[in-house]
């Protein structure tokens, strides 16, 4: 276990108290070829991340350790849960979003948007009405490493949501150059998704956007929250006071709802997404680039555990 023993950047009195005294941290595992899409199911006190280009999903249990969950997953990416607690996650070499049920078997909830493919399902996220919100870049489609190469069929890269009731996919958002991160604040009037563009065009976009969420589902009120100085936003989550914690090439950063950067944990790897789990959800688990990690933080995730 390697543990950083000054990890954390306070740039504004307001981080201090999101924080936890002497908190280190503690690189729990390493191995993976790109790990991806953290998510914590409190009922198993288990936390489950992707291993992208190896096709694995991993575990982690506090106090056992990591292993293979499951193998061969078609390049699975970003995961979360539904409010049943089953996982929902998005498959590059599928191109879809499924749901795994408890007997194991695989729900397709996605895979086509006007009788087209999708590009490459990468983040997901679930509102409490039970409809599923997801990104569809085309990281997939571009290479053989985390998907494979294809033609994109969709008009670009959007921004989707499944009816909980018909299992409709409707184009929710565009504009992108590819989207990627998505989450909603613990209210959810708004909806955060981020932009990655850069990742493949020096000049593409670095930003987090929000919407307005009307109870219709409907988006409005577009704005740039914040533009990622270092690296892109790949993968972010909420904490219960609305403050967002997300990826970034140098480490972890938190931002205010509003978009304001008020501390930074340092990590030694590109960092891809967080999640927020442990007994009381103020343990931030971290995916970077081969690894994962943990620290303890002040404040809990925000949504049901």
């Amino acid at each position: 276990m390697l543990d950083n023993d000054d990890p954390v950047e306070i740039h504004d009195r307001r981080f201090q108290c999101l924080t936890a005294p002497n908190a280190r941290l503690a690189q729990l595992h390493t191995g993976c070829g790109w790990a991806e899409g953290p998510v914590w199911f409190a009922e198993h006190g288990l936390l489950i991340w992707s291993d992208v280009p190896g096709q694995r999903l991993m575990r982690y249990i506090e106090g056992i350790g990591a292993g293979v969950l499951r193998e061969r997953t078609d390049f699975i990416n970003g995961n979360t849960r539904d409010r049943e607690g089953r996982l929902v996650s998005c498959e590059h070499g599928g191109r879809r979003v499924i749901r795994t049920e408890p007997d194991g078997r695989l729900t397709v909830l996605a895979d086509r948007h006007d009788g087209r493919r999708l590009n490459s399902p990468n983040d997901v996220v679930v509102k409490s009405d039970g409809s599923v919100w997801f990104t569809d870049p085309d990281y997939g489609i571009l290479s053989d490493y985390e998907g494979y190469r294809a033609e994109r069929e969709q008009t670009g890269c959007h921004v989707y949501r499944i009816d909980p009731v018909t299992g409709g996919v409707l184009k929710v958002a565009d504009g992108f150059s590819r989207p990627n991160g998505i989450a909603f604040s613990p209210d959810e009037a708004t909806l955060y998704v981020s932009d990655t563009g850069r990742s493949h065009d020096p000049d593409g976009p670095h930003h987090i956007v929000a919407f307005n969420v009307d109870e219709d589902g409907q988006l409005s009120g577009r704005r740039v929250v914040h533009v990622i100085a270092d690296g892109v936003s790949d993968g972010f989550r909420i904490d219960s006071l609305g403050n967002i914690w997300t990826s970034s090439r140098g480490g972890v950063i938190c931002l205010t709802s509003s978009g304001d950067p008020i501390g930074r944990i340092r990590v030694p790897e590109i960092v891809s997404n967080v999640a927020f789990g442990g007994p009381r959800r103020t343990r931030l688990y971290i995916t970077a680039t081969r690894s994962l990690y943990a620290i303890d933080v002040g404040v809990t995730g925000a949504g049901r555990p």
